[in-house]
């Protein structure tokens, strides 16, 4: 099995980066392989909802979001994790979250996912509460720890002094590697997902 994570920062080894480490750490012990994909320094631009991606089958917009596509299909769960730079999660990759969603949502359904957040002070909570709309929609059972999936630090250094933190990401990824494992166990015995009802589409004007 293999659990895709996915560091929004557009620094490579900082912040974010170390917390989905210790994720994938717990991850690794329990046996489950693990992939870190960067987006990238670059901006990355919002979905403009142009439907192309409907026709192509990946973002006509290429980039790191059309790359990412083989490794979220292979992955058996998706761990998404963002810095704050104002006030909630980057722009960048709420971004690269929703043109991910729009393009390749049929590589999500159903796999578990879990957020995680970095922060020198405040503004993870709400970071938190955006990213989770992408999981939420594509009925991606949510993976939780022992207190919300945050760490705290300026710089890398910082983070991996947060001790409470990393605690959390390391139970984070053994809760992961658990739900994993139960899914494993459920196909194994005949459980299938199930089909959800998807045929109405309204809207709020009457």
């Amino acid at each position: 099995m293999n659990v895709l994570l996915i560091n929004g920062s557009p620094h490579k080894n900082g912040c974010t980066y170390t917390a989905l480490s210790e994720v994938a750490s717990a991850l690794n012990e329990a046996g489950i392989e693990t992939t870190i994909f960067h987006i990238g320094p670059a901006p990355v631009g919002g979905c403009v909802g142009c439907g192309g991606c409907a026709k192509a089958g990946k973002c006509v917009f290429g980039g790191t979001v059309a790359d990412v596509l083989p490794l979220v299909e292979k992955a058996d769960g998706v761990v998404f994790g963002a810095p704050v730079h104002y006030a909630t999660a980057a722009g960048s990759m709420l971004g690269f979250m929703h043109r991910l969603a729009m393009s390749g949502g049929q590589y999500l359904r159903h796999k578990p996912a879990a957020v995680v957040t970095s922060a020198r002070r405040a503004g993870t909570t709400t970071a938190l509460e955006a990213m989770e709309k992408v999981p939420q929609f594509f009925e991606m059972p949510l993976v939780s720890s022992t207190y919300w999936p945050m760490v705290h630090g300026g710089n890398a250094d910082q983070a991996k002094l947060d001790e409470e933190g990393c605690q959390i990401m390391r139970n984070l990824g053994r809760n992961m590697a658990w739900m994993l494992r139960c899914i494993e166990a459920g196909k194994a015995a005949g459980i299938e997902p199930p089909q959800a009802e998807n045929d109405k589409r309204t809207n709020f004007i009457r």
